[in-house]
């Protein structure tokens, strides 16, 4: 008998590669973010220069990866995974994110080969000790252990903390989030010259992101890239 594990999650068949999550015939057609900014990851002439905006106004990181909008069926994998607990859905989602890095890498390979170099460190966004303890666990930090292995990169979950505990960023306008997160983070290592690759489930108005990121690059990091499951557009 097929446990839940040997079944796609999207389509309900069974799966060569149990692990895999996702079979190949979903994979194929998942929905396409449209072509996005390269730094900022929000619509845009093209995929290669950055936009009028990040020009203007550059975000504090420099590189963005999405794997698509938050829309079905991201936004119910995402939904089931974060909010019921599916902690089994992981590696699905991982790899989804990972099969993204790839693919921009070969596109930028002939054209761009240091577009989005393969980072030195992975971190995630912490979660307060408090909402770690409600929820059980940091969706974030289960993706990253699967890609940190897989990418061929260090991991290290202690390295940035949330100093206080922030209202949720979900219930806030835009600029009471960017207030909400002034100084909620902390970096507990020297990152001098090291890339660093960013993870969050899903990036919003980038107020978490931006506010980490300056953070890193006080720390010292020389690159920070945002690589998340999705981009709201």
């Amino acid at each position: 008998m097929l446990t839940p594990m040997a079944r796609c999650w999207l389509c309900q068949q069974s799966l060569y590669d149990s692990h895999h999550g996702i079979c190949s015939h979903c994979l194929r057609h998942l929905p396409q973010p449209p072509v996005c900014c390269p730094r900022c990851g929000l619509p845009a002439a093209n995929r290669v220069l950055p936009c009028g905006r990040c020009l203007q106004h550059p975000p504090a990181w420099h590189r963005l990866l999405l794997v698509g909008d938050y829309q079905p069926p991201f936004n119910q994998l995402i939904w089931h995974f974060k909010l019921q607990g599916k902690t089994e859905l992981a590696p699905a989602l991982a790899r989804l994110l990972l099969l993204c890095w790839l693919e921009r890498r070969r596109q930028m390979a002939l054209t761009r080969p240091d577009d989005l170099p393969r980072p030195d460190m992975l971190l995630t966004v912490p979660l307060h000790r408090w909402r770690h303890w409600r929820r059980g666990f940091n969706q974030s930090d289960l993706l990253a252990r699967h890609l940190a292995h897989w990418v061929g990169c260090a991991y290290h979950p202690d390295v940035l903390a949330r100093t206080r505990n922030t209202a949720q960023q979900r219930t806030l306008p835009a600029a009471a989030r960017r207030r909400n997160l002034k100084g909620a983070f902390e970096c507990r290592m020297a990152l001098d010259g090291k890339r660093v690759a960013l993870l969050d489930d899903v990036v919003t108005t980038g107020s978490t992101v931006e506010e980490i990121s300056r953070t890193l690059l006080a720390a010292g990091a020389a690159q920070v890239q945002i690589w998340c499951l999705c981009r709201t557009l």
